[in-house]
């Protein structure tokens, strides 16, 4: 599992640490990770000796990181070269130690030539509110000129926010970021997450000094598959978990057939379907219950999933009040977002799992898509706390959160062929059938999403996906999740 932590914590966490280590040991235990991911990068297309790298160097220990790092670069017979962000202000004892290993420092962006690699140095985690004008300055000249050239972040690239994920303005685009310690939110959450490139965290001895719990966690295949619903010798289709869906309508008729055949590929012992496109499920999936309702009186469920194409007309309106006056956990999608009465979910005993993309995640908090878009975690945590729910927010990193305070999960399979027509009704169905067989509303958000992310990748296999591509693709997500 991936762990995140905010600024303050690792803060805390090295002033703990450095109490217990010889001064500068852990600026030396960055510089040498880091000098390792930008000498393995160099190799790929080159070799080390002989190299061309330069560090924009920023003020401050990350700086300091950036010359030590090239320091060792240029012993091992790297041409690096660094330009000074402020001068006066360069890490003392990193800039000794580079000079004395022969790097330069350079009088400006111009006439460089060619680059193998760039260093960003420039702002570390403590950066705040986008790039001061002389970094952005540099940082466009460089761009300008070398903006093919490879580029590695040091700790996080400038110009994101570190306990956001938060971006103001321009900031570095790198292809790799080299972390210490441990990650931080901006490293996985959108869309900072997207400047980061691939990630590697280099092991400085900070683990013994972080607290438990950690801020954010991002499960991996380990993790998912000891959360994973296997049936035993002895399971049936109740003990499997039956789920009821509620979805459509005569407009959308096709969004009852996905949510429930998420739910059946998902694993569900049975699905139990109510409303207005059974015609349309039974053709499809002849195995499905189907009821004309209410949800009530459809028989027994050990959750249910309501929302998806259902409307706005009154069935609709009667159906959602109907589902959440149910003693069971209900997962509330789509248009059953438009439709619930928030005081309704906030006093219900069961747990409620709330799915919105973006813009009903804007309209349940009243303010507009953008700044959902640019604050992810501010926007879950808050819509989690104000409804007292478990929320899944849909995007280009799908966040899960809870009322009370447990670490924010990032889901780390999403990718950009979900985002097409229904395919936010096949993850509803398949949540529903994790949260009918028993899996905590945390789980199951978080495992439907990991498995919808993998899903999308078996159904797409590099080429456009449709939501059915998706569904058909979950139990292959399945398999590779048990096979680790």
């Amino acid at each position: 599992m991936r762990r995140a932590y905010s600024v303050e914590t690792v803060r805390a966490a090295e002033a703990a640490l450095m109490k217990r280590v010889p001064e500068g040991a852990l600026m030396q235990r960055a510089a040498a990770g880091l000098a390792a991911a930008c000498g393995d990068l160099l190799r790929r297309t080159g070799r080390v000796y002989g190299s061309r790298v330069l560090l924009l160097v920023g003020s401050g220990d990350n700086g300091g990181d950036a010359l030590y790092a090239g320091a060792r670069l240029a012993r091992r017979g790297a041409g690096v070269r660094a330009l000074l962000v402020s001068p006066d202000r360069a890490h003392a004892g990193g800039l000794a130690a580079f000079m004395a290993a022969g790097g330069r420092v350079a009088d400006g962006p111009d006439g460089l030539g060619g680059l193998d690699l760039v260093v960003d140095g420039i702002t570390g985690i403590g950066g705040r509110g986008g790039l001061r004008e002389d970094a952005l300055a540099l940082l466009r000249a460089v761009t300008r000129h070398h903006g093919r050239t490879p580029v590695i972040a040091v700790d996080l690239p400038s110009g994101v926010e570190a306990d956001s994920g938060e971006v103001h303005g321009e900031a570095v685009r790198a292809d790799a970021t080299v972390t210490f310690g441990t990650y931080k939110p901006g490293h996985l959450i959108d869309p900072a997450a997207e400047h980061a490139g691939a990630l590697r965290l280099v092991d400085i001895g900070l683990g013994p000094e972080l607290p438990e719990p950690p801020d954010l966690e991002a499960l991996q295949y380990a993790d998912v598959a000891a959360l994973l619903p296997v049936p035993g010798a002895e399971s049936d289709k109740y003990s499997r978990g039956v789920v009821g869906v509620v979805a459509g309508s005569e407009r959308y008729p096709g969004a009852a057939v996905l949510a429930v055949s998420g739910a059946l590929h998902g694993g569900a012992g049975a699905v139990r379907y109510v409303g207005p496109g059974a015609d349309a499920v039974i053709a499809r999936f002849p195995e499905t219950l189907v009821h004309a309702g209410p949800p009530s009186k459809a028989g027994r469920v050990q959750a249910w999933v309501i929302g998806p194409g259902l409307g706005d007309g009154r069935w609709a309106e009667e159906a959602v009040a109907d589902v959440l006056g149910a003693d069971v956990p209900v997962l509330v999608d789509a248009d059953g977002l438009r439709l619930l009465d928030p005081e309704t979910v906030r006093t219900r005993t069961a747990a409620t799992v709330l799915t919105p993309h973006a813009g009903e995640a804007a309209a349940l908090l009243g303010v507009a898509r953008e700044e959902v878009e640019a604050g992810r975690l501010a926007a879950v945590r808050e819509l989690a706390a104000r409804y007292r729910a478990t929320v899944l927010l849909k995007g280009s990193t799908t966040l899960v959160a809870e009322a009370r305070d447990t670490p924010v999960r990032v889901n780390p399979t999403g990718t950009g062929w979900l985002a097409t027509a229904g395919s936010g009704d096949v993850l509803s169905g398949l949540t529903g059938s994790l949260l009918a067989a028993g899996l905590a509303p945390r789980d199951a958000a978080s495992v439907g999403a990991y498995l919808h992310g993998l899903a999308a990748r078996h159904g797409s296999d590099g080429a456009p996906v449709s939501a059915q591509d998706v569904a058909h693709g979950i139990p292959a997500a399945w398999r590779d999740v048990r096979a680790g």
